[in-house]
């Protein structure tokens, strides 16, 4: 399945999670540009092809949900707050994801997180 492209940058955010939590890596690749780089606390994914082969097949954990509070579309890119939901609805951490948009593609992520109550 092939994602629709768009411009609309919290289309494209909100459809990241989509194919991110229905495991749909063709999908999320579709939606990132080739050069997509992600950002977060513990590490940093440079490249589409790398990005999509670790949450495909290294994630420590694959059985979650993303729950988006708020979608912040302004500007170039969009800025998304949540929670990471486990199989049985709690949560693992909180977090704001920072996307860039380019061409109807996804082409950043800066990934902001704090475990439990923090």
């Amino acid at each position: 399945m092939t994602a629709p492209r768009t411009d609309d940058p919290a289309r494209l955010a909100r459809a990241y999670y989509d194919a991110l939590d229905a495991g749909e890596y063709d999908r999320l690749a579709d939606l990132l540009a080739p050069e997509f780089v992600q950002k977060r606390p513990d590490r940093t994914f440079k490249g589409r092809d790398r990005f999509v082969a670790f949450m495909r097949d290294e994630r420590p954990m694959t059985d979650t949900a993303h729950a988006v509070d708020a979608v912040y579309p302004e500007g170039p890119g969009v800025a998304v707050r949540g929670r990471l939901l486990d199989d049985e609805g709690d949560e693992v951490f909180a977090f704001v994801d920072v996307f860039s948009v380019e061409d109807g593609r996804l082409t950043s992520l800066e990934t902001y997180a704090a475990r439990g109550g923090e």
